[in-house]
């Protein structure tokens, strides 16, 4: 039985922690002992102030960002990430990114076919088209951002019905929406994607980046679950140790969305929150169990198990629950 492709999910992302100095030029040197990974994609986020999410790609370049929980366009700053490097990366004294002794979580992707992961910049012309990817499957996660200019971060999820033009967006609260202008009524193949004539998306001369996940067996999972409203939550199985988790539910709106990691706190039932389409501080609350291979909800709350409604998440892999060798791995 082939459980996993990838047994050593670091090698194409990783959690890294650390805490801000203020001082130009500062590297963040990954600190697992797993194999090397220069990134692709960072997401950064001040753990105890409200300062922004911030999105770092070495497509577009470095010192160039944008903020999950705002709609405004790219901005440039020469002392945010200032470079990709061999096992981490530099940092300049930017309030986003390194404000002294405040403490911070990157969130690093390597982008990769065999990872599941793309990154795909392109320019808008106003009439529907469609958009080419490397993933050589079809995406079943995929976010759109306009970089010139203001505008929503509109997600796609393989739990949505295209043909009915499904989609909800990443710096909102809202709940799953239905507009032909956004994904064209149409869903992502092995090979494009497509964009309506909304400006979000598509707007002419306007430029964009899309993040364009696949799931791959063992290492990421892109679904959906039903909420109970009950403290003992649902349980979702992934196949794998999540050593990163997104949820947000669709069904009504309100609730923001819920990011979770594997080094923050680090233990059940304490797995704290950070929230994509806020700038807030680290939330405390008890939300969720990381398990062996997946995760459990642990609150009756309606953000993450609001009684009938549905959720959507994405999750990347700590282990897979049995690696390619048939070894399992540990619950936290």
């Amino acid at each position: 039985m082939a459980y996993t492709t990838i047994d050593d999910p670091s090698a194409y992302f990783k959690v890294q922690l650390y805490t801000g100095n203020a001082t130009d030029d500062t590297g963040i040197v990954f600190d697992d002992t797993d194999t090397n990974m220069q990134p692709d994609l960072v997401w950064i986020k001040n753990r105890n102030s409200t300062n922004e999410h911030n999105l770092v790609n070495s497509v577009v370049g470095a010192t160039k960002y944008l903020h999950s929980n705002l709609a405004q366009a790219e901005t440039t700053a020469a002392n945010s990430l200032q470079s990709f490097d061999s096992d981490g990366f530099t940092i300049g004294e930017n309030a986003n990114f390194n404000t002294n002794t405040n403490t911070y979580v990157a969130w690093c992707w390597k982008e990769s076919a065999d990872a599941g992961f793309d990154i795909v910049t392109y320019t808008g012309t106003g009439s529907a088209k469609t958009e080419s990817h490397s993933l050589s499957a079809v995406p079943h996660f995929f976010v759109i951002k306009s970089r010139s200019d203001s505008g929503d971060w509109n997600v796609g999820h393989q739990a949505f019905t295209y043909s009915s033009n499904d989609y909800i967006m990443l710096s909102s609260t809202a709940a799953l929406d239905q507009q032909s202008y956004v994904f064209n009524g149409t869903a992502p193949t092995s090979s494009v994607f497509s964009v309506g004539t909304g400006n979000d998306v598509n707007g002419s001369s306007r430029t964009y980046v899309a993040y364009l996940w696949t799931e791959k067996q063992g290492f990421s999972k892109f679904g959906s679950y039903t909420g109970n409203g009950n403290a003992d939550g649902t349980f979702v199985y992934t196949g794998f140790k999540p050593a990163w988790i997104l949820i947000k539910r669709t069904s009504t709106a309100g609730n923001d969305w819920g990011i979770f990691d594997n080094k923050r706190l680090g233990y059940n039932v304490d797995n704290e929150e950070l929230r994509p389409s806020a700038n807030d501080a680290e939330q405390t609350d008890d939300r969720l169990d990381i398990l062996s291979n997946g995760f459990k909800i642990r609150l009756a709350g309606a953000g993450f198990n609001a009684n009938g409604d549905t959720f959507i998440y994405m999750a990347f892999a700590e282990a897979p629950f049995v690696n390619s060798k048939g070894v399992p791995n540990n619950a936290r």
